[in-house]
């Protein structure tokens, strides 16, 4: 044994002996060009930028980037505006190579505007786990208790945060705000749980908050299986630099062809990645979602700092979020004995942080004014100037909710939402009428839809066959994946035109009258099925629909378009628990009550209103089989069958949409 290690033994003393004798360079030095700390002159920019690591409790530093305007100086201070996100402070802080601050933010989760014409210390922070960042990631990292054990989360790093930057930012006068849109919304509302007394302010944008009930993953137990491309990028890499890749031009075509999204997922190796083997093995509402749900979360605390909820009507991946965390916290809203002092609500006409961006249209709509901008102007900016500069500003405060009423097209000032039967405060001008209670807006045969309930039992129900290997498709083909990029028209797909899926035989279409007079509804409409299937699962989506008239003279394209006002999905096997599946009893009606996005909107005269039925939303949400299974993601080919639908509209069996009116015809 030993012979045959010495001619390697030897062989490593003689290239140690070789190294040794070339440590002498072979050339003379030739000094290196490029400076050793190359600094940029301070007269060239309008701000400084800095960028540190800032230690946490365990030792786990973060990468942050602080850009200090050159209007704050350590004699004339400056508030704080701190964004934690995922998608890399880098990215978000140069957006530009320019010596201009505006120009290095423009982009995404950055209210230039705001922030500039503000003067404030923006500091952008990746959190633990990505980019720039130490530590471990994990998706919406839990709160420390049942799903963390370790004493970290982001509750505990916005603390750290937040007191390391008022001790080594000088130019700060000492009060924080945090904002974000989407995940940033996330963190933003984790701050919120015992915040630190620097932070004065939060304003969540489209926050993501509840997992399963209608943000990110599921909608009511249907998963929504085209942000598989986000979980593997998201949970791949540490600088999101593993690739989700296309197969098909249309989406509809991979994910068909996968069969189920467990069986695209393995042939794609998400099964490496853990949060997708959290969401394989929690389809149902159990405790893993309901311990990470923000809303119930923030319930629990006490609520201490003024905070902005800004929520989008149209909104493709957060619509619930904003809507949750409100009726949690709004009755905690009284701390003082004074209600509406902490607890702020704006609502826009926008698609996903469509806040911050162009708000004079939405996909084919156009409103009579960049509805966005009016809001930074008139809400964002005035909430964020009175909690956080030194001085009083001139703005008056703010509504407690501020919301955009499509159709009329015109901004409201209201006490709360949805409107209550109280007067108004005097600081709350042009209310809008009290909300009569929800009225009945009822199925009815032959395809009519109506205030009245149904009188005749002729016909009982209306009958769709629902194939799932022929899926309803929730926009018009081909279907573009999950994008930003120019182009790119996912942001806007809730605002489609409807009128493909008003030609299928599986759709179920209801239609009113023409209008002769507006209707106003301003709220949560609740869709109230009765339904059959002769399957054992399917899944129920409910359309709320504003069909224009036959001819827009201003807005040719617009001519009989069918604007989606509220829709949603329910997956069938959650009608009695949302945490324990049952198989639907074949061919007997059975009850449906799910509730839909929030609207504020009035149908206007000349326009009808509209009620589409379907069982499949195809491929933004993966296929009922229609066979009950224990699990959909592990659904087999032979499971998935064709099922004959009824919708149930007799007088002792009626179905309806619950609607929030202000207004009755």
């Amino acid at each position: 044994m030993p012979s045959r290690l010495l001619p390697t033994s030897f062989l490593a003393i003689t290239l140690l002996a070789s190294a040794q004798t070339q440590t002498k360079p072979k050339y003379p030095a030739f000094p290196s060009e490029t400076p050793a700390a190359p600094t940029i002159p301070a007269a060239s920019h309008d701000y400084t930028r800095r960028v540190v690591m800032i230690p946490m409790r365990d030792g786990i530093r973060l990468n942050t980037i602080i850009l200090i305007p050159n209007s704050a100086t350590p004699a004339a201070h400056a508030p704080i505006l701190i964004t934690r996100t995922p998608y890399s402070a880098a990215i978000l802080t140069t957006n530009s190579q320019s010596s201009h601050l505006g120009s290095s933010l423009f982009g995404y989760d950055n209210a230039i505007d705001v922030i500039v014409d503000g003067g404030y210390i923006r500091v952008i922070q990746d959190v633990r786990g990505k980019y720039g960042s130490e530590g471990d990631y994990v998706m919406n990292r839990p709160f420390h208790g049942p799903l963390n054990p370790t004493p970290v989360d982001h509750a505990t790093d916005t603390y750290d945060t937040i007191d390391w930057l008022i001790k080594n930012v000088p130019e700060s006068n000492g009060k924080v705000g945090i904002l974000g849109i989407s995940y940033d919304g996330f963190t933003t509302l984790a701050a919120l749980v015992h915040p630190h007394p620097a932070l004065k302010v939060a304003v969540p944008m489209n926050p993501m908050v509840d997992g399963w009930r209608g943000d990110d993953w599921f909608h009511n137990g249907a998963f929504r299986q085209q942000n598989m491309s986000y979980i593997y990028e998201q949970d791949g890499s540490r600088s999101n630099d593993l690739r989700w890749w296309t197969s098909n031009f249309d989406d509809y075509d991979m994910f068909l062809n996968a069969t189920s999204a467990g069986e695209l997922g393995r042939q794609r190796g998400l099964d490496q990645m853990g949060f997708w083997r959290k969401v394989k093995e929690h389809p149902a509402y159990d405790s893993f979602w309901q311990n990470q749900a923000m809303d119930q979360i923030l319930a629990a605390q006490p609520l201490t700092v003024p905070t902005l909820l800004v929520h989008s009507l149209w909104d493709a991946e957060d619509i619930y979020g904003a809507m949750a965390v409100y009726k949690a916290l709004k009755p905690k809203d009284t701390a003082t004995g004074t209600p509406n002092e902490k607890l702020f609500l704006a609502m826009g006409p926008w698609h996903h942080g469509g806040s911050i961006d162009d708000g004079s249209t939405l996909g084919a709509i156009r409103f009579n004014q960049d509805t966005s901008l009016w809001f930074r102007k008139n809400v964002l900016g005035p909430f964020l100037a009175r909690n956080l500069k030194d001085e009083s500003p001139d703005a008056s405060p703010i509504a407690p909710v501020t919301v955009y009423e499509s159709g009329a097209d015109i901004w409201q000032k209201l006490p709360s939402w949805p409107a209550v039967c109280t007067e108004a405060p005097n600081s709350v001008p042009a209310a809008q009428p009290c909300a009569t209670p929800p009225a009945r807006l009822y199925l009815q045969p032959n395809g009519t839809l109506s205030f009245t309930a149904p009188a005749s039992a002729n016909s009982d129900f209306t009958e769709y066959v629902s194939d799932p290997m022929k899926p309803v498709p929730f926009r018009a083909r081909p279907i573009q994946p999950v994008c930003y990029d120019a182009g790119c028209t996912w942001a806007n797909w809730l605002a489609d035109d409807q009128r493909e899926q008003s030609g299928r035989p599986d759709v179920a279409v209801f239609s009113s009258e023409v209008l002769t007079k507006p209707v106003t509804i301003s709220g949560e409409p609740i869709a109230n099925l009765i339904a059959s299937t002769s399957g054992t699962d399917s899944d129920w989506v409910v359309k709320l629909i504003d069909v224009y008239p036959d001819e827009v003279a201003s807005q040719p394209k617009m001519g009989s378009y069918q604007l989606m006002i509220s829709a949603d999905i329910f997956r069938g096997r959650y009608r009695e628990s949302l945490s324990t599946p049952q198989p639907i009893p074949a061919n007997t009606p059975e009850p449906y009550r799910f509730a839909l996005p929030n609207a504020n909107h009035v149908f206007e005269p000349g326009h009808r209103i509209m009620v589409q039925v379907q069982s499949s939303w195809f491929p933004l949400y993966d296929r009922n089989p229609q066979t009950y299974v224990p699990t959909i993601f592990e659904a087999k080919p032979a499971d998935y069958r064709k099922a004959t639908q009824h919708l149930y509209h007799s007088p002792t069996q009626p179905s309806y949409i619950e609607v929030p009116m202000v207004t009755v015809p």
